[in-house]
């Protein structure tokens, strides 16, 4: 995974960003670094497995105006806060918004690694979640309306005759759109339909 992962790191310290950088490079990771929240903001969007090394306290976006800011996007990339000027405030504020560590200035080596290692464990777990779900999602698009009809109705477990009388229509034809579902959503069986739904939040109503 290290090879493949990028630290990217956001403080506005030249000398912090350089001390950092090799340590962090030393450790097999690739190394992007900012001087401020703003330049991190205008990089192009990551792709694969990264995490944020980010200092608190800088002039103008500050490291938990960015944890905020980041808090919004379709995929949060994990951070670890760094900083020489925190207190108590600061850190509950940042493990709240999520922040897989706070480290205070100096801080061992050891320590700063093993949170980023903590932190891309985390984003690859969250970006194979999301690619999961994606995937699921696109399945479920691809039933027509009626389909998705007979989706909602699986799932709460009701048999084919049930569904017929509901939707009003024949039991062949339920069978052939359960069917449909089936193929479509890539289910096994009934019980993996209903985690499908679950796991993707699908909301599916016969309306």
């Amino acid at each position: 995974m290290a090879n493949a992962a990028v630290v990217f790191i956001v403080d506005d310290d030249d000398s912090v960003r350089k001390s950092l950088g090799r340590v962090v490079t030393a450790a097999g990771y690739a190394v992007e670094a900012y001087a401020s929240a703003r330049e991190f903001l205008a990089r192009p969007p990551s792709t694969g497995p990264c995490c944020l090394v980010l200092d608190v306290r800088m002039p103008g976006v500050t490291g938990l105006d960015l944890q905020r800011t980041l808090a919004s996007a379709v995929h949060r990339i994990p951070v670890v806060f760094v900083t020489g000027h925190g207190d108590i405030s600061m850190s509950v504020t940042a493990l709240k918004g999520g922040a897989v560590d706070f480290l205070t200035k100096p801080f061992d080596k050891t320590a700063l690694l093993d949170a980023i290692a903590r932190a891309l464990a985390k984003d690859t777990r969250e970006r194979a979640t999301e690619a999961r779900i994606g995937d699921i999602q696109a399945r479920a698009k691809l039933l027509t309306p009626r389909e998705r009809q007979v989706f909602a109705l699986v799932v709460t477990g009701m048999l084919n005759k049930q569904i017929a009388g509901e939707l009003g229509v024949g039991e062949k034809t339920v069978k052939v759109h359960r069917a449909r579902v089936m193929e479509k959503m890539r289910a096994g069986s009934v019980a993996e339909l209903v985690r499908l739904a679950d796991d993707v939040g699908i909301v599916v109503t016969a309306a």
